[in-house]
């Protein structure tokens, strides 16, 4: 990268979820100026009062090279210093790509074999169990004859790229999270619908691990050295079965630490990523779910707290990692409201076999509580309102009832907000 003193801006990939958002709003209320790159004007990072200005982007999803070709377009601008990578697209691009970027920008984002060792489920919870971690069993589908336990199958590669799959189109990638299968003990699953759903490759089969607890430990690396981690508990999921943390506090568990370091330690980790854990409610022991080799999407948890990952991103580009204050509170929690709204519609509608079903005034009464008693949330800003306003009306606007798809024609940069 040639270092020039006019370099303060930040590039920021935005989809319509909370972490571009959480990104902007960090880096604007220090003064950090902001550029968004997304593929739909209307996400609502854009309406931000902290955003400074917004360019239009092809899709990933639909043309992975056109959009990589974007991206280093905008970072080829005297102004953008570095890019934080919010997606799974933004850092296979960066770190694939990364001698192409680095002669413009800082590129805080891990080398490609570690990329593809996170992506790659099975070969992660090889390299754990190596390192002393304790997994969940996992074997390949083709590897299973029984199934007469508690089981769930889901996708391999928790991203679909002709590098990981040879039949996949070279120029796109396909984001593999929400293909899991709950299979109760001697129900032997529709292997043929599994294997549409797999797009060309074969999935893994883990033991539904009993969770006490979720846990997430999350670290900024800089060249195999850890700067900064958090850590949170989950408090409540999307869904009463899975999903994202839609309510979760600052926790800290040494056990919790020891793990996600020694696993990011021997991926020599470069950047950001967080690591989910299962906590065994049988032995108490921290088993791995998976590694997101990113921002997360209750950053804004880690902000509040004092854990301001996007900032310090932004400082490790700038070659001032000495002024990152590590340190975070304790006990803080937030809640995604959208994501609550998603938990109460599950124990209303959604069936998960291995999980037992709350009752719906027990459910109610539960979020309603947490919400008096911890009233701080993701999207809501006092300083900032128009993001939340914008994310309800798309929230309605783009309903599937409506049948209205985001608007993605790339024609002109989109104003910067007022």
């Amino acid at each position: 990268m040639n270092a020039r003193a006019d370099d303060i801006a930040v590039l920021v990939p935005a989809n319509a979820s909370v972490i571009p958002l959480a990104c902007i709003r960090s880096l604007g209320k220090r003064g950090v100026p902001t550029v968004v790159a997304t593929d739909d004007r209307n996400v609502p990072a854009c309406s931000s009062r902290y955003c400074t200005e917004s360019r239009l982007v092809p899709s990933p999803n639909d043309d992975l090279t056109a959009y990589k070709a974007s991206l280093l377009s905008l970072a080829e601008r005297p102004d953008i210093r570095t890019i934080i990578p919010v997606r799974e697209e933004d850092i296979y691009v960066l770190s694939k790509f990364r001698s192409e970027f680095e002669e413009h920008v800082s590129v805080i984002a891990p080398s490609y074999g570690a990329l593809r060792s996170v992506h790659d489920r099975y070969r992660l919870v090889e390299i754990a169990d190596e390192l002393g971690v304790s997994v969940p069993e996992t074997r390949l589908l083709d590897e299973v004859d029984e199934w007469d336990d508690d089981l769930i199958v889901k996708p391999r590669f928790s991203i679909l790229t002709s590098d990981y799959v040879d039949s996949h189109l070279t120029s796109r990638i396909d984001n593999m999270r929400g293909e899991t299968t709950f299979v109760e003990p001697g129900q032997k699953p529709d292997l043929d619908a599994i294997d549409r759903d797999m797009e060309g490759h074969t999935p893994i089969v883990q033991e539904a691990v009993p969770i006490e607890h979720e846990y997430m430990y999350s670290g900024l690396y800089d060249h195999g050295e850890e700067v900064a981690s958090w850590q949170q508990r989950y408090l409540r999921r999307k869904t009463y079965g899975e999903g994202g943390s839609v309510y979760r506090e600052a926790v800290f568990e040494p056990e919790l630490a020891d793990a996600g370091r020694k696993i990011l330690d021997h991926l020599d980790w470069h950047g950001t990523a967080c690591i989910e854990f299962m906590k065994d409610a049988n032995t108490g022991e921290f088993k791995l779910t998976e590694i997101n080799p990113r921002l997360w999407l209750s950053v804004p948890c880690a902000i509040r707290a004092g854990a301001d990952f996007p900032y310090y991103h932004w400082l490790l580009a700038m070659g001032a990692r000495e002024r990152i204050d590590p340190g975070y509170e304790l006990g803080v929690a937030t809640h995604s409201l959208y994501g609550e709204l998603s938990y109460l519609k599950s124990v209303l509608s959604e069936d998960y076999p291995s999980t037992e079903r709350p009752s719906v005034p027990a459910a109610c009464a539960s979020v309603l509580a947490s919400c008096i008693d911890r009233p701080q949330f993701d999207y809501v800003d006092r300083t900032d309102l128009k993001p939340f306003v914008k994310g309800l009306y798309n929230a309605v606007l783009y309903s599937e009832t409506l049948g209205i798809a985001p608007d993605r024609s790339v024609e002109e940069p989109i104003s910067a907000p007022n």
